[in-house]
């Protein structure tokens, strides 16, 4: 069934039930009322917060739908979306895909040589944008001559484009009716990019639907639930968990920002139960309580049943925090890739708390292996690389065959992620095998040793990459990120890592801030590029 129908049939029994929630607490400038399409003035001294219906959703989606099949958009075309995180931004996902055209969502930290590379990559026949990127399609726009209808969501419309609410408003909000099918294209994300330039990474309408079910599966959504999203909606990780709500037909909350507070409050005033967050702002969150720079007894948190995480390895050592401070909360991890529709191919089950630092079990309709260079499954706890399959692995990496070929062997998506299976049947992830440091012949995994270092209380974040040497290769470097207001020192560190093994052991301690991506993985090839042959840096005396 395409994923459409289950709009369709939401606004049939929920429609005059909230579907969306935008709370933005940092809002300044005009905006636009959602439901009337006039541009309006936030009251300044009231929270800035919006809301729709399960009906108003289809509808507007429907109209969307509606104005692009009058502009001539057929099956096979693509819309490109560059919109922060807001009310619009689902209801016109839906809409194109109510047309069978290809949604193609865009990466908001994206310059305009990445917009136009993506835009070009993809193929893309419509772009939908917002006042956020107005300069950054300016420069490009007589180079993206393919791009014949941009439609710009805010106000003061710039010349170049079209005004999203003044074409919508006056559309019909009646389904359109196109036949779409299970196998038809539905959707593009690109890859995160952290290599190069993102690949185009193509899905069906039965992957999204599949991702539906998965995250209700595990995660047990119901009418009464009320989801947090917080993440980028143009990536898979976010979209993907509120596709169980939007399964259950149960509320969901866009927050614009990740301060501790403003996760707190938007959980205490709108009665969150779901949260799913990235392992900085859950370290951020803990840190401010721990600080007492927030006071649970403030907020009313009783009901809030669940927090998820994925994304990125999660240190064991952030859920034992997390479980003093919240020892009622369920707790889930979960892991996917974008080329796998992102979280829950994998995923450790709420009833699997006991296996922290795991991140689980093949998934609700997947199946894993893990195998050697070669493509042989390994023997039980031995490291190869994690492959999975399923109905939501990707079609293809759009225009790209030879990258296709690399990544699907029989069906069997290779995530490039090396991991090792226990005694019990769950998989536990070793690291990225790109990232495999090869120091004097011994392989050695980052993860290992950052999970090592964050038990360390005065360290935030740290990062573990390998940096040339002319005799072992490679050594080991820790960039490692202090929490605020703490101080440590080389020595320090270099005393803690003697409980390493004397190969796994940091040669080399750099203070500095981890850089991460929107979706909280390490980017380190920046710090790769930063680094390597760097002078600044401080040599641990230990041996290989």
């Amino acid at each position: 069934m395409p994923i459409t129908e289950i709009l369709a049939r939401n606004a049939a029994l929920y429609g005059e039930e909230i579907s969306l929630i935008e709370i933005n607490p940092e809002i300044k400038e005009v905006t636009a009322n959602w439901k009337d399409y006039e541009l309006v003035e936030p009251d300044p001294e009231k929270r800035y917060r919006r809301e729709m219906t399960w009906r108003e959703f289809d509808d507007k989606a429907n109209r969307l739908a509606n104005f692009l099949l009058g502009r001539g958009l057929q099956k096979g075309h693509k819309v490109g979306i560059l919109l922060m995180n807001c009310l619009e931004w689902l209801p016109i996902y839906f809409g194109i895909l109510k047309t069978a055209a290809i949604a193609v969502p865009l990466n908001y930290r994206y310059t305009e040589e990445e917009i136009k590379y993506c835009l070009d990559l993809a193929e893309c026949d419509v772009l939908i944008f917002g006042p956020e990127f107005t300069g950054r399609i300016e420069a490009i726009r007589e180079r993206i001559p393919n791009v014949k209808i941009r439609l710009f969501l805010g106000q003061n419309c710039p010349a170049f484009a079209e005004s999203y609410y003044a074409l919508t408003a006056c559309c019909s909000s009646v389904t359109p009716k196109i036949k779409l099918s299970d196998d038809a294209a539905a959707a593009i994300y690109f890859s995160s990019g952290t290599t190069g330039f993102p690949k185009a990474i193509l899905h069906t309408h039965r992957a999204l639907m599949l991702s539906c079910e998965v995250e209700m599966n595990h995660h047990k959504q119901t009418c009464e639930d009320n989801f947090l999203c917080i993440p980028p909606l143009y990536h898979t990780g976010a979209k993907m968990h509120w596709f169980g709500s939007f399964l259950a037909g149960s509320r969901a909350v866009l927050l614009r920002g990740v301060k501790p507070e403003w996760i707190l409050r938007a959980v205490s005033e709108e009665r969150i139960t779901i949260v799913w967050l990235l392992v900085p702002w859950a370290q951020d969150l803990l840190d401010a309580i721990e600080h007492g720079d927030l006071k649970l007894a403030d907020y009313k948190l009783a009901q809030w049943r669940l927090m998820h995480i994925g994304a990125q390895p999660v240190p064991p050592s952030l859920i034992k925090r997390w479980k003093q401070v919240f020892p009622n909360h369920e707790y889930d991890t979960n892991y996917g890739l974008s080329e796998s529709i992102g979280p829950g191919c994998v995923h450790l089950g709420i009833e699997n708390i006991h296996k922290v630092g795991a991140i689980g079990k093949a998934g609700y309709k997947w199946e894993v292996k893990i195998v050697d260079e070669n493509g042989r499954p390994v023997k039980q706890g031995d490291v190869g690389e994690l492959c999975v399959k399923g109905p939501g692995v990707m079609k293809c990496y759009y225009n790209n065959p030879e990258a296709t070929a690399e990544v699907l062997k029989e069906g069997w998506l290779y995530t490039g992620d090396m991991a090792r299976m226990d005694e019990d049947g769950f998989i536990y992830l070793v690291d990225r095998k790109k990232d495999v440091i090869i120091t004097g012949g011994e392989n050695i995994y980052p993860v290992q040793i950052e999970d090592f270092l964050r038990t360390y209380n005065v360290i935030k974040d740290v990062a573990v990459i390998g940096l040339p040497d002319h005799r072992l290769g490679e050594i080991v470097a820790a960039i490692i990120e202090l929490k605020a207001g703490v101080s440590s020192s080389e020595a320090e560190i270099a005393q803690l890592c003697e409980a390493l093994p004397r190969y796994k052991r940091p040669r080399r301690i750099i203070f500095d801030k981890v850089p991460r991506n929107p979706t909280g993985k390490i980017e380190k090839p920046r710090l790769r590029e930063k680094y390597c042959g760097s002078s600044s840096l401080v040599e641990m005396e230990t041996e290989g």
